[in-house]
């Protein structure tokens, strides 16, 4: 899985924020926040990721436990999934 390159990350004012860019800022109003995870885990997803190697990659990065690693990447790979910003 990967996101689709309709939308950038951008930090503003401390928050994270996927902007939707080309055709995409003229389909879609608004953008979606997310937390230092989301932006972790969109990074990550520029490539082709597994959930397994999102989950490998937050247990090196954060010190938290398996199961709530796995929760809370199903949670943003949702978020993704209900805004149409994975392929």
């Amino acid at each position: 899985m990967r996101i689709k390159k309709k939308f950038v990350l951008r930090e503003i004012a401390g928050e994270y924020v996927l902007v939707p860019v080309g055709e995409a800022a003229r389909e879609l109003n608004g953008i979606v926040t997310v937390n230092e995870l989301g932006a972790f885990l969109w990074n990550l997803l520029q490539e082709e990721q597994t959930e397994q190697t999102l989950l490998n990659a937050v247990l090196d990065a954060y010190a938290v436990e398996e199961e709530r690693a796995r929760q809370d990447i199903r949670g943003f790979l949702q978020l993704l999934r209900d805004n149409h910003l994975m392929d």
